[in-house]
């Protein structure tokens, strides 16, 4: 089992990651949203495997103030990929529909 001071450090590794992807994501480096994204997960998969025991006090609330900073920064990440993604959607939709033209009509 994980003890709380081991949990609250991947804790805080997530909040500090999540920071970075917020500042990839606005410099458009979706490579770079992508790689810290997995390290994020590495850090997820261990809470999950080696859960902690309940917290109280300093460290509970340092757990949820570094929760919230997580979900703020997934809100900042979100807001600047949204944009992109539905650029990409309109990309693939419209690949899609040229395909589906050539397939029917031939190259003209």
């Amino acid at each position: 089992m994980m003890t709380n001071q081991e949990a609250l450090s991947a804790y805080a590794a997530m909040a500090a990651l999540t920071e970075q992807m917020v500042q990839a994501a606005s410099a458009s480096d979706w490579d770079t949203l992508v790689a810290l994204e997995q390290r994020v997960a590495v850090h997820v998969q261990a809470l999950r495997t080696e859960p902690a025991q309940p917290m109280t006090g300093a460290d509970r609330e340092r757990k949820i103030e570094l929760i919230r900073q997580m979900l703020n920064a997934d809100r900042q990440i979100r807001d600047l990929t949204m944009p992109w993604m539905a650029q990409l959607s309109k990309l693939i939709s419209s690949t899609g529909t040229e395909r589906r033209v050539v397939n029917a009509y031939g190259n003209v």
